[in-house]
């Protein structure tokens, strides 16, 4: 019985023209994993059958396409400045997964025209009919072009690992963007912990330090292990979670996703209401204006 539900559920969902969510990924600092835990969660998200798209948003520093093992012939940049279709820089990673490099970008909303502003809205809105998730993988700290960003995206996943400076920065970044939007999502990811207690630990503090000083609630998704294979992985270009399957952090990242997506499903979402591109429309506009 709850399956069928569920099927109607989506039915109608998909009748009523069902828009994707997007998702960012943060962190407060460079070098704790980041664009790693993007890739491997998009593949994964994708093993499920999600549709997913990840957009390389670490402007002049992307390498997801490198993490993948692909060459980009095209990216955002080409896309935004007439030099090819949204269609020639969606490229096709595992399990159907699609994802999109960055380039080299641009950093400040001055350097935006009006047409590239456009340009972006329309295929935005295009990849909101057509994936379940649209996930950023953004540059690590804080920018006025990232902040500006990451207010319109409807939820944030932060990526800390166990040592002091990351917990900081990881929670200053939180806090950037709740002051911005207290409503905003937030799920934490600690990666890199040498043990389960070490990755309670830090995920305990962050979510205590949320609740004290801003009173917000984080979603705690787990702790990755510190793992050899990370390394093999990016050396032979290849994910982690499709070299080493049956690793220890393959695993903790599967049953991620998991408790992602059952969380996806207990929360109220308004899937025919555009808010992404409604905040977007109204922060960029600001910036040009």
């Amino acid at each position: 019985m709850r399956d069928q539900a569920e099927k109607l559920r989506m039915k109608m969902m998909e009748s009523q023209g069902t828009l994707g969510r997007s998702i960012a990924v943060v962190s407060g600092k460079g070098g704790v994993g980041k664009s790693n835990f993007s890739t491997n969660f998009a593949i994964q998200l994708a093993n499920q059958g999600k549709k997913v798209v990840i957009l390389d948003m670490d402007i002049g520093m992307g390498n997801v396409n490198i993490l993948i093992g692909k060459t980009a012939q095209y990216n955002l940049k080409d896309y935004l400045s007439g030099s090819a279709t949204l269609d020639q820089i969606i490229l096709e990673g595992p399990y159907n997964l699609k994802y999109i490099s960055g380039g080299s970008g641009f950093t400040s909303l001055v350097e935006w025209s009006s047409k590239m502003f456009d340009s972006l809205i329309e295929a935005f809105e295009t990849l909101q009919k057509t994936y379940d998730y649209i996930l950023f993988d953004m540059g690590a700290g804080a920018t006025q072009w990232s902040l500006d960003l990451l207010a319109s995206i409807n939820e944030i996943v932060v990526i800390s690992t166990t040592e002091p400076t990351s917990i900081t920065d990881a929670y200053s970044m939180m806090k950037f963007i709740h002051i911005r939007d207290e409503n905003k999502t937030f799920y934490l990811v600690v990666n890199r912990a040498f043990t389960n207690e070490e990755g309670r630990d830090t995920a305990d503090r962050l979510k205590s330090t949320m609740s004290k000083f801003l009173s917000k609630d984080i979603n705690v998704l787990g702790a990755l292990p510190e793992d050899e294979c990370v390394r093999k992985s990016v050396i032979s270009q290849t994910p982690f979670s499709i070299g080493y399957p049956n690793a220890p952090i393959t695993k903790t990242l599967n049953e991620m996703v998991s408790r992602f997506i059952h969380h996806q499903k207990d929360e109220v979402y308004a899937p025919t209401t555009n808010t992404f591109l409604t905040k977007l429309r109204s922060i960029f506009s600001k910036g040009r204006g």
